[in-house]
């Protein structure tokens, strides 16, 4: 069976602060000043690229 945790697209702003190792808060502070690209999914939730995380973590 393949890992579905590799091959996610994007993750919710709890999923990425817990990927990233900080709180919700820091995360959604990165979106709002433009640090960290996300977009709205169904029902207005945001959602953050996969790639823009990794982008953030090379950075």
């Amino acid at each position: 069976m393949a890992n579905t945790e590799a091959e996610r697209l994007a993750y919710s702003v709890q999923e990425s602060a817990d990927l990233l190792g900080v709180n919700y808060f820091s995360v959604y502070r990165l979106i709002q000043r433009g640090k960290l690209r996300a977009c709205r999914a169904l029902k207005g939730k945001l959602l953050v690229p996969r790639a823009e995380l990794l982008r953030l973590l090379k950075s």
